[in-house]
């Protein structure tokens, strides 16, 4: 199947109907978020049974002389039905994503695949498209950048959400979610022929699902914060007829502590525009119980992946109560 009769497949697919941000228009024949634990290493691995799925890595990086870098890896699966078959039976269809920002800069390709035939898939100790892998080292590279980074935990798997069932609007859509926030990032990154030493932190989100968004549920605008004194910080906010927030703040020693729905509050500064969108590049963020109450700033405010799904995912910093650095994520716009 060639590329562009691939992209149509994917974009036919009801779990990208509205983006990654909408996860379908109803679960039919496809399993259903549960509460209760994770199934480690298992879970590591792909879930053919749920309609989406990704693998998602986002990395702060500095070099030698503190210049600034952003890199994303990202690996989405879309189910056209519950079950995985080998070969060209197979019904996954997978979208892989690599960015690299920096201030003055934003690079980002993209890579798509089929299911049952070896090109793309995950396993409990890797996920990869093509020559673009993920396990202890992230590997990827596009038009004029790349990065090979060595990734290695420093703190405990976090589940999101009820013990990584996570709500996603009042009418209780939910998708399972855990993450690793204590990943330290070391390797190099190469922009216009130039290869940079580099080291930093980096996160990993885990998250499948079947459930829709409330239907009038546009997109959404996610946060993962690292603070300077080891905290960490992940919220979003899905925009709707009433917008939905959600958090889960995160103890140096990896103890998370979800937070109730409104706890935080997220309000835009300034906004920029980007590809002829009115995007927020500048916002609040307000967590009361944590005393929190920062600033958070784009590194470059351009930093839009001009990708089959498009979409604003860069680097950040935060000032005030909490200083530290994170990414951002907004879909919708």
């Amino acid at each position: 199947m060639n590329g562009k009769v691939l992209a149509l497949v994917l974009l036919a697919s009801p779990a990208f109907a509205q983006g990654f941000a909408g996860l379908g228009t109803d679960a039919g024949g496809f399993a259903i978020p549960e509460r209760g634990p994770f199934d480690f290493p298992a879970d590591h691995a792909a879930h053919p049974e749920f309609r989406i799925e990704w693998w998602y890595v986002t990395a702060n990086l500095t070099d030698a002389n503190g210049t600034e870098y952003g890199a994303q890896w990202t690996l989405f699966r879309s189910a056209l039905a519950p079950f995985e078959a080998e070969g060209w039976a197979s019904p996954q269809v997978w979208l892989g994503h690599a960015a690299l920002t920096t201030a003055t800069t934003h690079r980002a390709a993209e890579k798509l695949a089929r299911g049952g035939i070896g090109q793309a898939g995950a396993s409990t100790t890797e996920a990869w498209i093509d020559d673009w892998r993920l396990a202890d080292r992230m590997v990827a590279h596009g038009d004029g950048f790349a990065y090979d980074l060595a990734l290695e935990a420093t703190g405990p798997l976090v589940a999101q959400g009820d013990g990584g069932y996570s709500v996603k609007s009042a009418a209780g859509q939910a998708s399972r979610y855990y993450s690793q926030p204590f990943f330290r990032a070391s390797g190099s990154v190469e922009l216009d022929g130039r290869t940079i030493p580099v080291t930093g932190t980096a996160w990993l989100d885990r998250e499948w699902s079947s459930q829709p968004l409330a239907s009038d549920q546009s997109g959404w605008d996610w946060f993962s914060l690292s603070f300077d004194d080891g905290a960490r910080l992940m919220g979003f906010r899905l925009r709707g007829t009433e917008d939905y927030t959600s958090a889960t703040w995160i103890a140096p020693e990896g103890v998370p502590d979800p937070q109730p729905p409104g706890a935080l509050r997220l309000t835009p500064l300034r906004t920029a525009q980007v590809e002829g969108r009115e995007v927020p590049v500048e916002w609040r963020l307000e967590l009361p119980a944590k005393g929190l109450d920062i600033t958070t700033r784009a590194l470059n405010d351009r930093a839009w992946n001009v990708l089959t799904i498009p979409y604003w995912e860069g680097p950040i910093r935060a000032s005030g109560s909490h200083p530290g650095h994170g990414y951002l994520e907004m879909t919708g716009y």
